[in-house]
């Protein structure tokens, strides 16, 4: 741990380069906060951060940058401020939340967006496992003689749907029949319970048969919508900032987030930490994000794995970013109860 006064100086310096982007002297720390400090103790304590790895000076003659252990000492510090996001954008973001309940998909969509307008930087949402969910209502929708549309809705508003086809020409009393005896079979029970219930027909018998073709469907269905889950938006944010004046820079997160399951993991492994984590600059376990850093947190109520984060450059301003991650996670937690 950081003596005192160095922890406030190097607090000094990341905020002022968060703010600047350019590397900061010791005259800019004096002159901007009011630390009760000479310029030649200043200088002396930068010498000082620098031996120990929290800052580097890019040339001999300009003043330093934070280096990721900079960052790191300087995040550690806001879990106990207990920053906290302004009220009019927390107002807006629950204005958002409300208009929206019961939709989880467009709540999902929804979060991407508000996340990245309050950052400005890539925001990346997670839909829970929906195997963990519990199943709240089977409809089966009969669209003409030989189709019928599945919709499967979950007990946390998740909605699954899909198109079958039906052998031979299908009454419809036969399709609501079908549709009474899953929901008393199915009503309250986890999605991963569908499987089961389907190897346990007999496909020898023809009364079987429709109730086979709906649970394949729904199996189909639940099985595309767990690779579906991640959903972002922001890349445009990130193009407006310095660091990425050159877009050939962000190819490789690009690359991150078309592969979902890549991203998948990334956000799985940096939530074993706990509800909250902070990834900074070489801390990332993938080598695209190793020039930036990445705030996430998981949301949804008991089990629930859902993660919602920001991905931006190690230059981020962590107090804000922290703040709303945490908001937007904790009022997403609330819509889906």
């Amino acid at each position: 741990m950081l003596p005192e006064r160095r922890g406030l100086i190097l607090k000094a310096l990341v905020e002022e380069y968060i703010h600047s982007g350019q590397p900061v002297g010791s005259r800019s720390i004096v002159e901007n906060f009011r630390l009760g400090c000479s310029s030649a103790t200043v200088r002396s304590e930068l010498a000082a951060l620098e031996e120990s790895g929290h800052v580097y000076q890019p040339h001999v003659s300009s003043g330093r940058i934070p280096t990721d252990a900079g960052y790191r000492a300087f995040v550690d510090g806001l879990f106990d401020s207990g920053e906290s996001l302004p009220a009019p954008d927390a107002e807006e973001m629950q204005r958002r939340y409300d208009e929206l309940a019961g939709e989880v998909d467009d709540l999902l969509h929804e979060t991407s967006n508000v996340l990245s307008h309050l950052t400005h930087y890539v925001a990346v949402v997670l839909a829970p496992t929906i195997s963990v969910a519990r199943i709240r209502k089977i409809d089966l929708l009969v669209m003409g003689p030989r189709r019928a549309l599945i919709v499967l809705i979950t007990e946390s508003g998740q909605v699954v749907n899909r198109h079958v086809e039906l052998a031979g020409d299908t009454p419809p009393e036969r399709v609501s029949e079908v549709e009474r005896a899953l929901n008393a079979s199915l009503d309250g029970k986890h999605v991963a319970d569908v499987r089961p219930l389907r190897d346990a027909l007999d496909s020898c018998d023809p009364r079987d048969a429709l109730v086979a073709v709906v649970l394949d469907g729904i199996i189909e269905c639940l099985e595309e919508a767990g690779r579906d889950r991640l959903q972002h938006g922001g890349v445009p944010e990130l193009l407006a900032l310095p660091e990425f004046a050159d877009s050939t820079r962000l190819r490789p997160l690009l690359g991150l987030l078309e592969d979902g399951l890549a991203m998948l993991d990334t956000l799985s492994e940096a939530m074993h930490t706990g509800a909250m984590a902070v990834r900074i600059g070489s801390e990332n376990t993938r080598t695209e994000l190793g020039h930036m850093s990445l705030v996430a947190s998981s949301y949804g109520p008991g089990t629930a794995d859902g993660v919602v984060g920001v991905i931006g450059p190690t230059r981020m301003n962590y107090p804000r970013t922290i703040a709303a991650v945490r908001c937007v996670a904790d009022g997403l937690s609330d819509a889906l109860k």
